[in-house]
């Protein structure tokens, strides 16, 4: 009987420590096969890519609710007011749920803690305006999910805000430069966009504070266009002295790349330093555009657009320089991340009437307004900005895999 007594508690115990080893053992092979299977994912991106795959000519398909979106509203509490649609009382949410496939090759799923293990002791900085700045947001959300609360902060240091992953010793950051070159603009929080003068030889205020980030992502387009078009003319200065000349504006993007060439290649380290350059991010301001006869603009808009779409807001001209800007580097290689046809299908992505003015909800009266006040500008999150940095990501995960 004693001998029962002793053996009974061993054997349970033994029991236990089987199960426990069991369910330790079957839960390291799923984690073993998850990352093999994330492994093979870049690893054949790696090769679509290099077989001339262009991740940029594809279609938008609806995913399965359980991957789309990839973070809530309420899950992330990095998001400002300006693009919270749903809080914000937008009634549908399927512009939540759409994935950009490209015809010949597949996006690598997004895996947060591959995109910082790849970015440890390094930084990760957008430039450019509130574009950029959703896309900033965008990325934010996508990565915090994974960071327990005591290891991430978020903090503001004008012209900059910046997100940190303190277990990686990771950062990803924002800062505030509209035209890339310096401006009369260049406020981090008080800007207008009437009566601004660029400065289109001028680049060392803001370039002193990129010097040494890992990853740069650059981005300008929305501010230099004016009254809704691309084609009238600017003020602009080039000399040390200010003296003021005024331009036609693909003329003065011109100038202003040119300047921010000459820094990168004077500049980037290319064996420690990488450089993207996003696209124009299209506008929906008129709805006759892929609705002819109609008066209206983005707002109301539940689906992408289904035909081949350039919409007059996109100028073909500012493409056309930025294009030639980036190919006509020759130190550094600058990833050109061309979101605008993609983007230009996504009607149904902009904040309308479910957003702020001037720091302030549109009021009742002023979404009865849709024609003037919706805007078709900037974009919803969750949204299209998280297609942009699923391609950032896949890029970013690819030269480290080559890097490495």
């Amino acid at each position: 009987m004693r001998t029962t007594v002793i053996l009974l508690p061993l054997l349970l115990c033994s029991i236990f420590l089987l199960r426990t080893f069991k369910t330790a053992t079957e839960l390291s092979t799923t984690a073993a096969a998850a990352i093999s299977n994330k492994t093979h994912q870049i690893k054949d991106f790696a090769t679509a890519l290099q077989n001339g795959c262009n991740l940029f000519h594809g279609r938008w398909v609806l995913d399965d609710p359980r991957s789309r979106p990839m973070y809530t509203e309420e899950s992330c509490p990095y998001l400002t007011r300006q693009v919270t649609c749903t809080r914000n009382g937008r009634p549908d949410s399927l512009y939540q749920q759409w994935r950009w496939k490209p015809h010949a090759c597949d996006l690598p799923n997004f895996d947060a803690s591959m995109l910082l293990r790849s970015l440890r002791n390094k930084r990760l900085m957008f430039v450019g305006d509130s574009i950029q700045r959703t896309q900033w947001e965008s990325m934010v959300c996508l990565v915090q999910s994974v960071v327990p609360d005591a290891n991430k902060l978020v903090y503001k240091a004008p012209p900059r805000k910046v997100f940190v992953a303190k277990e990686f010793n990771a950062s990803i950051e924002f800062y505030w430069a509209p035209f890339i070159v310096e401006s009369n603009r260049d406020h981090a929080t008080k800007h207008r966009i009437q009566k601004r003068v660029v400065r289109l030889d001028g680049i060392a205020n803001h370039s002193r504070h990129w010097e040494g980030v890992d990853v740069l992502v650059f981005e300008s387009y929305v501010w230099w266009t004016n009254n809704r078009t691309h084609a009238s003319l600017q003020t602009f200065c080039r000399t040390g002295s200010c003296e003021i000349k005024e331009y036609n504006v693909p003329t003065a993007y011109r100038l202003a790349l040119q300047t921010w060439t000459r820094w990168i290649e004077s500049t980037l380290n290319p064996r420690t330093q990488k450089a993207f350059f996003v696209s124009l991010s299209p506008t929906h301001l008129w709805s006759w555009e892929w609705r002819p006869g109609s008066k209206g603009n983005c707002h109301n808009e539940i689906n992408p657009i289904k035909r081949r779409f350039w919409g007059a807001g996109s100028s073909q001209d500012m493409m056309k320089v930025a294009e030639d800007a980036i190919s006509g580097m020759k130190r550094i290689k600058v990833t050109f991340l061309n979101i605008t046809q993609l983007s230009e299908y996504r009607k149904d992505g902009h904040t309308s009437i479910y957003t702020e003015r001037r720091g302030k909800l549109l009021t009742r009266e002023q979404k009865a307004e849709a024609n003037m006040y919706a805007d078709c500008i900037h974009w919803c999150l969750p949204g299209v900005p998280d297609t942009w940095n699923e391609i950032l990501y896949a890029y970013i995960l690819y030269d480290h895999r080559r890097d490495g």
